[in-house]
């Protein structure tokens, strides 16, 4: 993926981090250009897994670049073309319901927003305690929408958390690859 242009956009499920860091550090190692991207949540808040400074330090030395947490600073990568995909990971419930519901009140949500609108790929890792519930719909509504790829999920505790679900984030760059081609990486539902 050498030369490829990435807004690699994360949100508050901080309990994925640890995986979505390593997600994030294969797909640098493929060669390509790491565009970083943060939730207000994802960028202020400390939490058990990590603190917010750790979490900022951890994603600028992986993209090798400052981070992104205007809506202004995101904006022209529509009209400017700035990235050639945009990878939300992890990407929450609430912003899954921003996406579906062409609510563009984030840096992320306009990050998804403005690299749409150049018919280029978004590529989702959800990671929702509701996905299977509530926001289902809104899961849906995302998977029948054009330019929207998956990275493969599935349930990460069903007998404790029966309508969450989690991305396998080990397969982020396989699934990158494929939306890259205008393919959804299967099985989709792991």
């Amino acid at each position: 993926m050498k030369g490829v242009r990435i807004g690699c956009a994360m949100t508050g499920s901080f309990c994925t981090f640890e995986k979505a860091f390593e997600a994030w550090r294969a797909l640098g190692e493929t060669g390509a250009e790491l565009v970083p991207i943060m939730s207000e949540n994802a960028y202020t808040l400390n939490t058990r897994f990590y603190s917010a400074e750790d979490s900022r330090r951890i994603f600028r030395e992986i993209a090798g670049r400052e981070i992104l947490t205007g809506i202004e600073q995101v904006e022209p990568f529509g009209p400017k073309k700035m990235v050639d995909m945009t990878i939300v990971s992890p990407c929450t419930g609430n912003t899954l319901s921003k996406i579906a519901n062409g609510i563009v009140d984030t840096p992320v949500a306009m990050a998804v927003k403005s690299t749409l609108r150049n018919h280029r790929p978004v590529l989702l890792a959800v990671s929702t305690n509701d996905g299977l519930g509530i926001g289902a719909r809104n899961l849906g509504a995302l998977m029948a929408m054009r330019g929207i790829y998956f990275v493969p999920f599935g349930q990460d505790d069903p007998i404790k958390k029966p309508q969450s679900l989690v991305a396998h984030f080990d397969r982020l760059v396989d699934a990158a690859r494929a939306a890259l081609n205008g393919e959804q990486l299967q099985p989709l539902l792991i």
